[in-house]
């Protein structure tokens, strides 16, 4: 059974940060992605980021590019968000995905091509 766990979501003053943590377990991945999905209220779901750990590529969302890093620990099945100055409208639930299993290289933004997902990390910003 493959369980995804995030962890790092909170209360952030705009401006802050934070760091969100996504741990798998359950099975070993080989060749997979990992993203980032968040839901706010009244809005559909959202991709934020990815990353494939095959081939180290990123992907993320214009609205957090340039604010937002993704990085990843291939040895603990592990990915991270780091999301720098944060903003209001950033405020939501952000689950984490794992596709696998997943070619070089490819990212995708459809969530329904994510097999696992999580239970979500609230995060929000405070104006």
């Amino acid at each position: 059974q493959v369980q995804l766990v995030e962890s790092g979501g909170g209360l952030v003053q705009a401006g802050g940060s934070l760091r969100l943590s996504c741990a798998a377990s359950g099975r070993t991945f080989s060749n997979y992605a990992m993203g980032w999905f968040r839901l706010a209220p009244g809005k559909e779901r959202e991709f934020v980021s990815a990353i494939n750990f095959s081939g180290g590529n990123t992907d993320y969302a214009d609205s957090v590019k340039g604010r937002f890093t993704i990085s990843g620990d291939n040895a603990k099945n592990t990915v991270y968000l780091q999301m720098n100055s944060l903003k209001p409208e950033d405020t939501a639930v952000y689950y984490c995905a794992v596709q696998y299993p997943s070619s070089t290289w490819r990212i995708s933004r459809r969530i329904y091509e994510y097999n696992y997902r999580g239970q979500g990390t609230q995060v929000t910003v405070s104006s």
